[in-house]
């Protein structure tokens, strides 16, 4: 069984699938920017709901964003862990393809389109896509203005800039489910389980003081 879970927007989304991609259970958190608090739970509430244990989970996917540092951490490092405890692969997945994807099976383009998320500082992540779902460029962050496209648009950065993307087409942010399918059908690049921040995270070490002269 694939675990699958993504922690790039600002809920998180968990699910379970079979050998041939079948969604055997999903949740998505009812609360926002809590990834801490809320991922481990939902895990064990998917493989509850699904009649599994850890022990039945032979790989994981994992949302690598781009999206917020610190929630993008909580995911990544959470893969990780299990991924050794459970001694099984972990493939990260841009959460950008996921949201393609789906869009693209789903029937919710039928043209070239744009995946454009929320990246705060009034700045979205985007990259675009052919009609299949096929990443063409990007994934990169920018201005709305700056990104601005007739094409249709999926995800949260339609929602949030109108005037930049006024096609906004659904899904809005990433599904498990679907990142999952995403792997097991070999639909999008596998990735290691490594952040796509795409831009330096807002805390950062202190540098050391100057030498008082």
């Amino acid at each position: 069984m694939l675990l699958a879970f993504d922690t790039a927007s600002p809920q998180v989304t968990v699910a379970l699938l079979d050998d041939v991609g079948d969604v055997l259970a999903e949740l998505v958190s009812a609360e926002t920017m809590r990834h801490g608090e809320q991922l481990a739970p939902l895990i064990e509430r998917v493989l509850a709901e699904a009649g599994a244990t850890r022990l039945d989970v032979t790989a994981i996917a994992v949302g690598a964003g781009p999206g917020p540092f610190t929630g993008l951490r909580v995911g990544l490092v959470t893969a990780r862990t299990l991924g050794f405890v459970l001694d099984v692969p972990v493939y990260g997945v841009c959460s950008l393809d996921a949201l393609a994807l789906e869009a693209a099976e789903t029937g919710a383009v039928a043209t070239p389109f744009v995946v454009a998320t929320d990246a705060r500082r009034k700045e979205v992540y985007l990259a675009t896509y052919d009609e299949n779902g096929d990443r063409m460029s990007g994934p990169f962050v920018e201005r709305p203005e700056a990104a601005a496209s007739s094409d249709p648009v999926v995800g949260e950065g339609a929602m949030l800039y109108p005037e930049a993307f006024p096609q906004p087409v659904g899904p809005v942010r990433p599904s498990a489910g679907w990142l999952g399918r995403a792997v097991v059908e070999e639909r999008v690049e596998l990735l290691d389980p490594e952040p796509l921040y795409l831009r330096r995270p807002d805390a950062e070490v202190p540098r050391a003081p100057k030498p008082v002269s």
